[in-house]
Parts: structure tokens; C-alpha cells; sequence
């Protein structure tokens, strides 16, 4: 990605829609796109998106 926008794949409000013309979605901000929901709120704002929330380290069981 440019310009060090955060990725969204690794957002806990990133979701992929299974809609063909939207793919991608962003569950906090209540939309689809056709790119990844950063560069939306990038194109729209001028600003990175504020609503990134990294998701969770899944950690193995031991054993």
C-alpha cells in the first residue's frame, strides 16, 4: 500500500462482502468498496483512516 495507509486486512472492522461489485467493507464506518476501505477514507478525507484497530495475536495452544 502507499503512503503507509494501515491494512486493512489486519483491522478488526475489515470484513470481504461476497458482493461482486463491492468486495471489501469496513463494518465500523458501514461501507463497501471496490478497494481496500484506507484508500476510500484516504480519497475522501485527506486523512489516514482513524477508525483502525489492529487485530488480535491469535496465540497457539501449547501441546
Amino acid at each position: 500500500m502507499s503512503e503507509n495507509l494501515p491494512n486493512c486486512r489486519e483491522c478488526q472492522h475489515y470484513y470481504i462482502t461476497h458482493d461482486v461489485r463491492f468486495p471489501y467493507g469496513c463494518r465500523v464506518m458501514n461501507f463497501k468498496s471496490r478497494h481496500l476501505p484506507a484508500q476510500d477514507v484516504l480519497a475522501a478525507s485527506g486523512a489516514h483512516c482513524l477508525r483502525f484497530w489492529k487485530k488480535p495475536v491469535a496465540r497457539r495452544a501449547a501441546g
